[in-house]
């Protein structure tokens, strides 16, 4: 019990483990996975960066700084919410493809859905306003 009292007053103050640490951990892991497959010099080069990645993990992890680390893994989660968003919109077109043709706009490249089988349609960009022609 004393030992987690220890820990618990060390801790105080501190932000501890938030999804960018964990990123950064679990790329850690990938690196030195990668780097055992590697010879010699490359061998070399990935564990150095693992150990960056895991000294820098570690500092975030015992920083004091709660606003830096916030604003770091603000920027962490901004990335990362813009490349899922991107994956869930490729798999909605994959799903509504038999339904559905996806064209992007001439001038703005915003993504437009139209019914199949329609013919020769006049589309018009609800972003942009431009008007354009296409075959669905």
């Amino acid at each position: 019990m004393k030992f987690r009292q220890k820990l618990a007053q060390f801790m105080y103050g501190r932000r501890g483990m938030d999804e960018f640490s964990r990123f950064l951990l679990i790329a850690v892991c990938v690196l030195v996975l990668l780097g055992s497959f590697l010879p010699g010099l490359l061998h070399s080069l990935v564990s150095l960066a693992a150990m960056a990645g895991l000294v820098y993990c570690y500092i975030r992890v015992f920083s004091r700084n709660i606003y830096k680390r916030q604003r770091e893994n603000a920027w962490y989660l901004q990335r990362r919410n813009a490349v899922l968003a991107w994956f869930r919109s490729l798999k909605d077109r994959w799903q509504q493809r038999k339904d559905y043709r996806f064209f992007r706009c001439p001038s703005c490249h915003a993504l437009l859905r139209v019914p199949k089988n329609k013919g020769k349609l006049l589309l018009t960009c609800r972003k942009c306003g431009n008007r354009f022609e296409r075959k669905t």
